[in-house]
């Protein structure tokens, strides 16, 4: 398991951060209710400020980013392809969820995570 590496911020990313968490979509409330609290043995946090970019919620011991692709997403696939890889090049992990699937499939959804923090571990 990971030894809960710290990656460094752009500061002026912390108000922005701040703003998400007060203005979260549906889909990012209802996976909060699911994943706070230590519900998986592991605490996230929600939209975290890593390197240049905010991630929807991060496990900094597992470093694992949990990531809710909705409609304005559909447009970003090249910026969200290259912010992951970024991430992915300092140690994070990642997983991603359409926001349909957190509205229709929470069970799966949190079966899916539940597999990762798994395979994270065994590591």
């Amino acid at each position: 398991m990971s030894l809960n590496k710290i990656i460094s911020y752009n500061p002026y990313l912390k108000e922005l951060a701040r703003q998400l968490r007060k203005n979260s979509t549906l889909s990012e409330i209802l996976l909060w209710q699911k994943i706070k609290g230590k519900s998986f043995g592991f605490e996230f946090h929600r939209q975290v400020p890593l390197s240049d970019y905010i991630v929807d919620f991060y496990c900094h011991e597992l470093m694992l980013a949990i990531e809710i692709d909705g409609c304005t997403h559909d447009h970003k696939y090249e910026y969200d392809a290259n912010r992951q890889s970024k991430l992915e090049r300092l140690g994070v992990k990642f997983i991603r969820f359409s926001d349909i699937d957190v509205k229709r499939n929470m069970n799966d959804v949190l079966r899916a995570l539940e597999i990762v923090i798994i395979e994270i571990e065994e590591c």
